[in-house]
């Protein structure tokens, strides 16, 4: 496959906000404080030009940011984050001038999983490593040595279970130094999550939610009726808990935007919330979750049932048949479907969705059961994997 420029990923320049929309979009100026009071955003452009500008509504759409590992080697050549497109320039322009054979990965969440199998693809060998010794832990215990076998077979090093407490250089090398285990490569990416941009919320006297992400109604509106926040930097309510969470995931931050944008203009919109579901893709596997782990059920107060149970990804006689895990979690004392977690080669990403709309609907294990599912052998069993999985779940509950 011919390399792409790392630029194709740039979903619409700035200019065309300008020259399509209209819109005055000020780069390079860095918004440093709301004053709710009088209704004013300042900061500083990056010249050093003050700027101060008032409002009737604002939104705050500030996002997330990277994880910053307070460790000693962190601003080491070759020691990188992984969140935003000039993170992405910078690991690209690394790897184009100089020889990397070996990378260390910090972290094993969804981004930093994707970029192994990345560097991976590029011939380089890799090792994770991180200070939980339970690998995914909010996937079921089984499902998730599945996915650590399938990375251990492309040659990966999966170290869970190591605190990282310094990066040194060794040579030309970098290594990642634990109490009980050190790891040298020529690079290495830092992939340990992200944290809300809610600072400036925070100072200006808005309520901050879980995680010190910006609390907003299901209208998306903060503390300050004339104050919107939506995207990465802004909580949602769960709609299976009924809680205040967040989730920083793509189709929330988009939807939560033209939400916005409805209300500011006098359209009343309300957002259900989330269920959390997300899915991607490592090697061979696709993993998929919707709604709770039994653990989190338990931590809200339901009395979880779950089980677990293989499938194929088609008719069991139609070439290319391959094994889904599906896991399935209900209410003992409602019947109440509460989550579903997925594993496979192939039929897990989209199939994720029906469990996910139930999820939405306040279905019971029993409703999944009678849904009627599409069936063709070559897509899946007559039985699609997710009613397979409901089925044998009532009996439990």
């Amino acid at each position: 496959m011919p390399e792409r420029d790392i630029e194709d990923l740039v979903v619409r320049p700035a200019q065309v906000f300008r020259d399509k929309q209209n819109i005055n979009l000020l780069t390079g100026h860095c918004a440093e404080k709301i004053d709710p009071g009088k209704q004013r955003v300042s900061g500083m452009s990056l010249e050093g030009d003050p700027f101060e500008f008032p409002y009737d509504r604002l939104l705050i759409a500030t996002g997330s940011s990277a994880v910053i590992p307070d460790l000693a080697g962190f601003d080491l050549p070759g020691v990188m984050v992984v969140k935003s497109l000039e993170d992405g320039r910078k690991i690209k322009n690394f790897l184009k001038n100089n020889r990397v054979k070996k990378t260390i990965i910090i972290g094993m969440g969804y981004i930093a999983l994707e970029m192994c199998e990345s560097l991976v693809g590029l011939n380089i060998a890799v090792d994770m490593v991180k200070p939980n010794p339970v690998f995914l832990p909010w996937l079921e215990p089984s499902m998730a040595q599945t996915v650590r076998e399938g990375l251990e077979a492309k040659g990966v090093g999966v170290y869970a279970g190591h605190a990282v407490e310094r990066i040194e250089t060794s040579g030309d090398a970098l290594k990642v130094i634990c109490p009980d285990l050190t790891l040298t490569g020529d690079m290495v990416l830092v992939g340990i999550g992200v944290t809300p941009c809610s600072r400036i919320a925070g100072t200006a006297g808005l309520k901050l939610g879980v995680d010190n992400s910006i609390a907003v109604d299901r209208n998306l509106r903060t503390s300050d009726k004339n104050i919107y926040a939506a995207g990465d930097c802004a909580d949602a309510y769960h709609v299976v808990t009924g809680k205040k969470t967040w989730v920083p995931l793509a189709l929330r931050a988009n939807r939560s935007g033209w939400a916005v944008a409805d209300n500011v203009c006098g359209k009343d919109v309300a957002l259900d919330g989330v269920a959390g579901t997300s899915v991607f893709r490592v090697f061979d596997f696709e993993v998929a979750r919707t709604g709770l782990s039994v653990s989190e059920a338990e931590k809200f107060g339901f009395e979880p049932v779950e089980n677990m149970i293989k499938s194929g990804s088609k008719a069991h006689a139609h070439p290319g048949n391959t094994i889904i895990q599906v896991n399935m979690i209900g209410d003992k004392n409602s019947g109440r479907l509460l989550g579903t977690q997925m594993v496979g080669t192939e039929g897990v990403a989209h199939r994720i969705n029906g469990p996910a709309v139930a999820l939405h609907g306040g279905m019971t294990v029993a409703q999944y059961c009678q849904t009627d599912l599409a069936y063709a052998p070559p897509f899946g069993p007559t039985w699609d994997p997710t009613l397979t999985a409901a089925n044998q779940l009532l009996k439990n509950l």
